[in-house]
């Protein structure tokens, strides 16, 4: 009997962009060909992004250029949870300060609200969203603003951004600078936020969803806020170190490779009596605050173990711990 594949233990995948289906303009190796998979499978596929720098619209677009099923209802953005906050507590036609991009005005004027650019136009909240256009002169409007007492919402906090040449700046720099000058933070709408996640599930109709994502702040956690499981992917932000480390609220339920790997069966992690861990060909085990390792360090499985013994042995980590790692594989 085939063994069963990772993906076919959900109904859909909800699905990161930045890192794990595309780097920049390019997409990332194996993504296109595993999301293409999902339909002859019946499951599926939701994309959940905190880049609030192009509508849903444009960003269905550009997967559809590069290969990847998407129609415009399937891609869920901060910059839509962040308007329908706003909306859920401002009165229609309040103005709005953007301190974003043209995508994030045109979603507060979906939601009966008005963007306005400057503190002379007695704006009454501050919308903070990525745009890489963004320059000084924004940030000291947002902070004028900010500074007199209106209400302040950033789309998303992600500090770093994969581009095709490396890791980038990324919204949570520019929040960063308005907190700097005011002294004032911002409510978070998208991720790690868990409702972020349930429309886009409801879309799908899903019981059963599965998150992917590369970051442990804001994807895996944002899953996990939700009660869906997760799955971190190595092809964007954290690493297998990383994870590794994770606190206890950030650390995913499986770790793949790229998301070739949903097509494949998951190895099962089990414990013995000693408190050995063993995936596949890989154990793991916790002596004196070191983690061993039986294993290659290029085979995920050795991972997968050490993960496993490292957090059963720190439960309730509220910061990342990275353990000493002995490797016994010689």
């Amino acid at each position: 009997m085939t063994e069963a594949t990772l993906i076919s233990r959900f109904d859909a995948l909800l699905a990161d962009l930045d890192g794990v289906v595309y780097a920049g303009a390019h997409a990332i190796p194996h993504a296109v060909d595993a999301l293409q998979q999902l339909a002859g499978l019946g499951i599926g596929l939701g994309y959940v992004t905190n880049n609030a720098s192009r509508s849903p619209a444009d960003v269905a677009a550009h997967l559809r250029e590069l290969g990847a099923p998407a129609d415009d209802n399937q891609v869920v953005s901060s910059s839509q949870a962040a308007a329908e906050l706003l909306a859920s507590e401002l009165p229609p036609g309040s103005k709005v300060l953007i301190t974003g991009s043209p995508a994030l005005a045109r979603e507060i004027e979906l939601v009966g609200l008005v963007p306005v650019y400057g503190q002379d136009e007695d704006p009454v909240a501050v919308v903070q969203g990525f745009n890489p256009a963004i320059g000084w002169k924004e940030l000291a409007e947002a902070a004028y603003v900010v500074s007199a007492g209106a209400r302040w919402v950033a789309t998303n906090t992600d500090m770093s951004i994969p581009q095709a040449r490396g890791i980038a700046p990324g919204n949570g720099t520019l929040v960063a600078a308005v907190t700097a000058a005011t002294g004032q933070t911002p409510r978070v709408a998208g991720k790690p936020e868990a409702p972020l996640f349930h429309p886009a599930a409801k879309r799908l109709a899903a019981e059963r969803p599965l998150v992917v994502g590369d970051r442990l702040d804001t994807d895996i956690l944002g899953g996990n806020n939700a009660g869906f499981a997760t799955v971190a992917v190595l092809t964007g932000v954290d690493t297998r170190e990383t994870i590794l480390a994770a606190r206890a609220a950030e650390r995913p339920d499986y770790i793949i490779g790229s998301l070739a790997d949903l097509h494949r069966p998951y190895p099962a992690v089990t414990q013995d009596d000693d408190g050995t861990y063993t995936c596949g060909k890989a154990t793991a085990r916790v002596a004196n605050g070191a983690v061993g390792i039986i294993g290659s360090p290029d085979n995920l499985d050795s991972w997968r173990a050490a993960c496993a013994a490292w957090w059963a042995a720190t439960p309730d980590a509220s910061s990342p711990q990275a353990p000493r790692l002995v490797w016994m594989d010689h």
